[in-house]
């Protein structure tokens, strides 16, 4: 998951992106209407903690939150949203992008903790390894979860990883991590247009959806379509997300986007994406134009909500960055992603009635809290020390 801690710079007379600038008043644009994200928004962070609740509640099964799935969309549009803003500020700042390290911070940021998980997962499977059905052996599960490819083997061989299986999603991340950077950089260098790169994006975004639509197949059972983890349909809302960040990036935008507009985008975004939440029942598996259309336009609705949350202030932004809220988003959601399937595993038998689905919920809160601390904390500690001692030596 693509963190939003983006520090502060001061702009430089440097090359700029015709995709990451606008013409002449830009590059002296007000302070008042600056790149988003030149500060920590922790309303996206706390965006988060909301997507992760309803994704732990749609796997527990919860009441009204059959379309909690959709937290997984919410997700992929923040990180294209994230990953593409972070490029263009670095590019801006630098001059260029650096491929290699940015590749290295996505891994150590994700695979530590990951490996964490795959090898407790690893000791308790003879407990948990076939939680939702699994078509391999431990090993097979894990090496398919380490190598980022789950997406794959699940939506074109239909087979599934067991207690690793929700680590589909993450593969889709992790591989548009490789492909869209390098793919930025490349029509940067060509100067490519930004019109033309949103034209080229809502392509994409169409051409996907209806591709998934076409490729849909009815599951046998309950059991989730294979076109809900292809790369086909993954691809969308991470688009969508690229196309946000291209448009704020642009000086004009921004300053609508500080109104009116803003505020509409904002609570219209939110409503809508409640609306689909609630709307979506049991039996969404069973329709094409689920995958079609409906997944496709909630990505557009968290666009819609994610532009407003970062460009005004207002009783959303407020709710959603309060401390606690944001807190758990930015510090322990991708902990409890990667460990509430294994919780649910282990307890879900000894969960009975309401009263055991909160204990789930608490469980699941503090295994996921003693994992971000236990791992992905020292993890940025290291990280962090190890980046001052390249300071110190490149001063001395």
């Amino acid at each position: 998951m693509a963190t939003t801690t983006l520090t502060h710079a001061q702009p430089q007379h440097r090359p700029q992106l015709r995709t990451a600038t606008t013409t002449g008043r830009a590059d002296h644009a007000s302070p008042a209407t600056p790149p988003p994200l030149t500060h920590r928004a922790p309303a996206l962070d706390g965006l988060r903690t909301v997507a992760i609740l309803a994704v732990v509640l749609y796997h527990l099964h919860v009441p009204q939150f059959e379309g909690g799935f959709t937290g997984v969309t919410v997700f992929f549009v923040l990180s294209g949203f994230l990953i593409t803003t972070l490029l263009l500020g670095e590019r801006r700042r630098t001059g260029r992008v650096r491929l290699g390290s940015f590749w290295v911070k996505r891994l150590l940021r994700l695979y530590p903790a990951l490996l964490a998980f795959v090898v407790v997962g690893l000791l308790l499977w003879n407990w948990v390894g076939d939680y939702k059905g699994a078509s391999f052996s431990a090993g097979e599960a894990a090496f398919i979860a380490l190598t980022y490819t789950g997406n794959l083997f699940r939506a074109f061989w239909d087979t599934t990883q067991g207690v690793f299986a929700h680590t589909w999603s993450l593969s889709m991340e992790e591989q548009f991590y490789l492909v869209w950077p390098p793919v930025l950089v490349l029509l940067a260098a060509l100067r490519v247009r930004r019109r033309w790169l949103l034209t080229g994006l809502g392509v994409l975004v169409v051409g996907a959806s209806a591709l998934s639509w076409a490729s849909y197949r009815t599951p046998s059972g309950g059991a989730t379509p294979d076109v809900y983890f292809s790369p086909v349909l993954g691809v969308v809302p991470l688009a969508i997300g690229c196309a946000l960040a291209l448009l704020l990036d642009d000086e004009r935008v921004r300053v609508l986007a500080a109104g009116v507009l803003g505020r509409v985008a904002t609570w219209l975004g939110l409503g809508l994406l409640v609306g689909v939440l609630l709307w979506i029942d049991d039996d969404w598996t069973r329709h094409a134009s689920t995958f079609g259309v409906v997944l496709p336009l909630t990505g557009l609705v968290s666009a819609v909500l994610i532009g407003g949350l970062v460009s005004v202030r207002s009783p959303v932004s407020a709710v959603l960055a309060w401390t606690p809220v944001s807190w758990f988003g930015r510090r322990v959601s991708y902990s409890a992603y990667l460990w509430h399937p294994l919780v649910i595993a282990l307890l879900g038998t000894f969960a009975i009635g309401p009263w055991g689905t909160v204990g789930l919920v608490a469980a699941v809160l503090v295994v996921s809290v003693g994992a971000a601390y236990a791992v992905e904390v020292p993890v940025e500690r290291f990280r962090a020390r190890a980046r001052a001692a390249r300071s110190a030596q490149r001063t001395e």
